[in-house]
């Protein structure tokens, strides 16, 4: 059956010349492999917790000689690469999510540029900054980024894979149904990084410039920003491949954890884990930490992987409701990719290299007096003494990056602050300040306004009487 399936699938796909040969081979072998059915299961009882030596602490990293020549040895080896295929959609966004605007009118995307540059100018080196786009996020990139035409780094974008959408009850491609538009058709995760990198040139491209490393991470992550003392650890001791890995706090409780498995280190989703399992999984005493999503890689070592077609992640199967019909993505991420790459580590690293902006209560904490800009890069104020962020949950009202700028005159201050809660029509003036547990919860059909300079600790506001 499975086999009669992948023939009229295969028939289907090879139609298709809307995509590359590659892509359709990389496609067909990822529906073959989920067919077969033979993806391995976990086996409990063999999951280890990693010893330092495969998650090494950061703090136990040599720092690398301060020496302006050693560091510019070091960044001559490395390439940075940003995951630049989202949609800012969830935030009611149009375009790549990169081009919202952070802080102080930059984007994510001026802050990735500012920050090598700053780098290539201080050591003079020769960083590149690749990204790598969706066909969602491609022609608004390439316009975006012909804003840096002047600037002194050297820019590449490149597309991951297009792969058709499979119409769940026939099994076949939606595009060759009839469905010719962008939504006939998905970009399989970041796992694609690798084959994309590859095909794209750019691979060879880095190879030929004396590049070593790739450094990947989320273009909506703030704090990936390239560490010298990682960089230099990888070099030294030869590791193909690393994954900062951080702290777990009951907000990650679902995030990839690394563990040792029949030798080998390995990322463990919460997708793999035996339903008997999950609460033990969420637990933050026995999986104490969780993949960032910044990769350190070797890139001969990519190119060996890809040409022998050996980078087979879990496959993550993503069935979606598109217009009413029923479709299969079948997707792959790049940290699952950890155990085919020898010498591989996690690396602990502090919670200031994750600084993700998924929401708009997250763009809160950022443009907030929590943070400082420098040079591009977001440091934390040192006046907050506790260690994790304020907890921040907005209203619908506040979703979309345009409504939730409108309803703050001025980001309050909340370097004291431990939760905030809004609900309702709530609008804000400027130079408020939140210290403690606040919650501001306007009745339904009642504007409530705090007024400028208004100061507020552990409150519970329900109306104008309140306050």
């Amino acid at each position: 059956m499975a086999d009669e399936k992948l023939a009229k699938l295969k028939e289907a796909v090879g139609g298709l010349a809307q995509i590359s040969e590659n892509e359709k081979s990389g496609f067909l072998s990822l529906v073959a492999r989920y067919l077969s059915g033979d993806e391995e299961l976990i086996e409990w009882a063999k999951i280890h917790t990693p010893t330092d030596e495969v998650v090494v602490p950061y703090d136990t990293l040599e720092s690398p000689p301060e020496d302006i020549e050693a560091t510019k040895k070091l960044l001559d080896k490395l390439a940075v690469l940003k995951l630049n295929g989202g949609l800012g959609t969830t935030m009611g966004c149009t375009g790549p999510k990169s081009v919202i605007e952070v802080r102080n009118g930059f984007t994510f995307l001026d802050l990735i540029v500012i920050q090598i540059e700053s780098l290539n100018k201080k050591y003079g080196s020769n960083v590149p900054l690749l990204l790598m786009n969706s066909f969602n996020t491609h022609e608004d990139t390439l316009k975006i980024v012909e804003k840096y035409a002047s600037s002194s780094i050297e820019i590449h974008t490149f597309n991951q894979s297009q792969y058709p959408r499979v119409v769940a009850d026939e099994f076949l491609p939606w595009p060759s149904k009839g469905k010719t538009d962008k939504d006939g058709w998905y970009p399989p995760g970041h796992g694609d990084i690798f084959p994309s990198l590859m095909n794209s040139g750019k691979l060879d491209l880095l190879l030929s410039q004396g590049k070593e490393y790739v450094f990947i991470a989320n273009s909506d992550n703030l704090g990936a920003i390239v560490d010298m003392k990682i960089l230099n650890h990888l070099i030294h001791k030869q590791n193909e491949y690393c994954m900062e890995v951080t702290p777990k706090t009951l907000a990650d409780v679902k995030g990839g954890t690394l563990i040792s498995y029949e030798g080998r280190v390995q990322l463990l989703e919460i997708a793999q884990v035996p339903d008997a399992y999950v609460n033990e999984f969420k637990s933050i005493e026995k999986f104490k930490i969780f993949n960032t999503n910044n990769l350190w890689v070797n890139l001969k070592a990519i190119k060996r992987l890809v040409e022998a077609e050996a980078l087979k992640m879990e496959i993550i199967p993503n069935p979606k409701e598109v217009d009413g019909v029923k479709v299969l993505q079948l997707e792959t991420a790049a940290g699952a990719a950890i155990r085919f790459f020898d010498h591989a580590i996690g690396i602990n690293v502090p919670r200031s290299r994750f600084l993700p902006v998924k929401a708009t209560s997250d763009l809160q904490l950022v443009q907030s007096d929590l943070y400082t800009l420098v040079d591009g890069f977001i440091t934390r104020n040192s006046a907050r003494t506790n260690p994790s962020n304020p907890s921040i949950e907005l209203g619908p009202e506040f979703k979309k990056v345009g409504c939730f700028l409108g309803r703050f005159k001025s980001i309050p201050s909340i370097v004291e602050l431990e939760s905030l809660k809004v609900s309702g029509d709530v609008w804000f003036g400027s130079g408020i300040v939140l210290k403690g547990k606040v919650t501001i919860t306007a009745k339904p059909g009642v504007k409530l306004e705090i007024p400028d300079g208004a100061v507020l600790e552990n409150k519970d506001i329900n109306g104008p009487e309140d306050l």
